[in-house]
């Protein structure tokens, strides 16, 4: 029998959980609760978990790249969103080109870095 995966759902820490569950939301992702420090975070077919629980080295070393259908459009969205102005310790890093595509950088309101990015020639 061929066995196929379905999704990958990373676990991702939080330095205040509900602040990052707004953060969340306003970068475009739908929580669904699942209990009480814990949600399941999607966009379009992407999703992680979100637990309120703060470590930081695990925290410091959490990356997560999602790939998007096209990082330039993602990048005009992402500016509208005002995420810096409205979540301290957020921080946006402009699209780079790189051998492999384009991607553009988020740092969440506890340190999580997020890779936004588009293949161009590999996948």
């Amino acid at each position: 029998m061929k066995k196929r995966a379905l999704s990958i759902r990373p676990f991702i820490g939080s330095k205040d959980f509900e602040v990052s569950r707004n953060f969340y939301a306003a970068l475009g992702f739908a929580e669904t609760v699942l209990w009480q420090g814990f949600s399941l975070f999607r966009m379009d077919e992407c999703s992680f978990y979100l637990q309120d629980a703060h470590v930081q080295d695990w925290i410091d070393n959490t990356q997560v790249f999602v790939e998007v259908s096209d990082v330039h459009a993602f990048w005009e969205d992402l500016g509208k969103r005002q995420l810096p102005e409205r979540f301290a310790g957020v921080r946006i890093t402009a699209i780079r080109q790189q051998p492999w595509g384009s991607e553009c950088f988020v740092h969440d309101p506890s340190g999580v870095l997020w890779h936004f990015g588009s293949f161009e020639n590999q996948r």
